[in-house]
This record gives structure tokens, sequence and C-alpha cells, in this order.
């Protein structure tokens, strides 16, 4: 499991450069707070838990560890399109359901992983 942590990790990486070079180019630094999840929670945390799950491999293998990466990788784009919906003519409630969708479901996944960590890490 640590495998597919770390090269969601490396995905999330480009595109946080690729965001950042955007709000360069275009002087749109409104996007700021996503540009920042990208890197933060796409690109940092995927990388960390994919390092501790390849150490731990144990761990990384059970089934605490695979809701976590499902409910992980499906709530964070969610969470990232909602942000950027902030700045689009979308109805309040799209923006409302993708943020507090995708957060609960990142969240919930931050929660399985303490839970693993704590249980399945001697």
């Amino acid at each position: 499991m640590g495998a597919k942590w770390i090269k969601i990790a490396v995905v999330y990486f480009a595109l946080g450069i690729t965001y950042g070079l955007f709000m360069h180019y275009t002087v749109e630094l409104k996007w700021a707070a996503v540009h920042a999840h990208i890197n933060l929670m796409g690109w940092v945390t995927s990388g960390v838990i994919g390092l501790i799950y390849s150490y731990y491999k144990e761990a990384g293998e059970t089934s605490l560890a695979k809701a976590q990466f499902w409910l992980y990788h499906i709530g964070l784009p969610f969470l990232l399109l909602g942000m950027k919906f902030i700045h689009f003519d979308v109805p309040r409630y799209m923006m409302e359901v993708c943020v507090s969708g995708g957060g609960i479901a990142v969240a919930l996944s931050v929660v399985l992983f303490i839970v693993n960590v704590f249980k399945n890490i001697k």
C-alpha cells in the first residue's frame, strides 16, 4: 500500500507545481489555499503516509489502510474542487457538498490512519 500512496503523492507534486506556475503567470493569487492544499494534503501528507506504510508493511496491508486509502483519495479531489468553486459562479450547495463531503472523507481517513497506527505499529 505504501507504494500506491507514494505514486499518488508524486502526481499531486506535479499538479502542485503546475498549479503554482499557473498562479504565478496569471497573477491569480486568490487560489493560494487550493495550491497549499494540493501540496500539503496531496504531496506531503500522501508521501509521508506512503513512507510509513512502506516501512511498516503489516500496517499498510490492513483493511483499515485500504479503507483509509480510498476515503482519502476520493475525498481530497472533491475537497480541492469545492475550494475552487468558491471563486466561480456555481450554486453554493455544490461548493458546500464538495468541501464538506470531501473534507469529511479526508478527516475520516485520518482517523482511520491514527487508529491503524496505534493498533498495528508496535
